[in-house]
């Protein structure tokens, strides 16, 4: 079916996923784990990256895959409920702004870079994969999670180009296009600190 025949299917999607994205759990572990607000803490993101700045890794493990999950559960769930193939993908993207732009703390959200992975892992298995691969290479390499995401996210149209080539699979490319141009726009700050050279490395607290 095409996307519109159902706009009452495309509204719950759209719902579902937001409501998925929009769960900070960055803040409610470290709250839970009594480290205080995380927005108070280092670059005031409720992201992995951020709750690894407390310290405690097990705790940003968590929230990197809880992050990741709630993209990866609104794909999947979306697909078991409509036979339509880009409506989880739908969901995937606003999964994403919800975790970026959630209403519960006035919009002010995280990056969305995990959610973004699992999204992708959802979505497409050997694209989340590859996308996984060239950040950890990144990361690696150059030690900023920053670096690593914003050129994991912004390589994954690419990626899914060559791995599942359109036009089957148009849809799924122009969802990592727009979720790579979401990823520099919401790491604007960090792009400027990394040509300052002034961008905190992973697992440095920064001050």
């Amino acid at each position: 079916m095409a996307l519109l025949d159902q706009p009452g299917m495309l509204i719950a999607v759209a719902l579902g996923g937001y409501v998925l994205g929009s769960i900070p759990f960055g803040l409610v572990l470290t709250r839970l784990a009594g480290l205080g607000d995380i927005r108070q803490i280092g670059s005031g993101n409720i992201g992995a990256t951020n709750v690894l700045r407390t310290g405690n890794k097990p705790l940003a493990l968590l929230t990197l895959l809880l992050d990741g999950g709630k993209g990866g559960a609104a794909v999947l769930l979306a697909a078991i409920f409509t036979t339509d193939t880009v409506l989880p993908l739908v969901a995937g993207v606003v999964a994403v702004l919800g975790h970026n732009f959630p209403v519960w703390l006035k919009f002010k959200g995280g990056k969305g870079v995990a959610t973004t992975i699992g999204t992708l892992l959802a979505a497409a298995w050997p694209i989340g994969i590859a996308v996984c691969i060239t950040w950890l290479a990144m990361a690696l390499v150059f030690r900023y999670s920053s670096l690593s995401a914003i050129v994991a996210l912004v390589a994954s149209p690419g990626l899914a180009w060559v791995i599942m080539p359109p036009p089957d699979n148009l849809p799924l490319a122009v969802m990592a296009g727009a979720l790579g141009a979401l990823t520099i726009v919401r790491h604007q700050a960090n792009i400027r600190r990394l040509l300052n050279g002034d961008e905190p490395k992973i697992g440095r607290k920064k001050e």
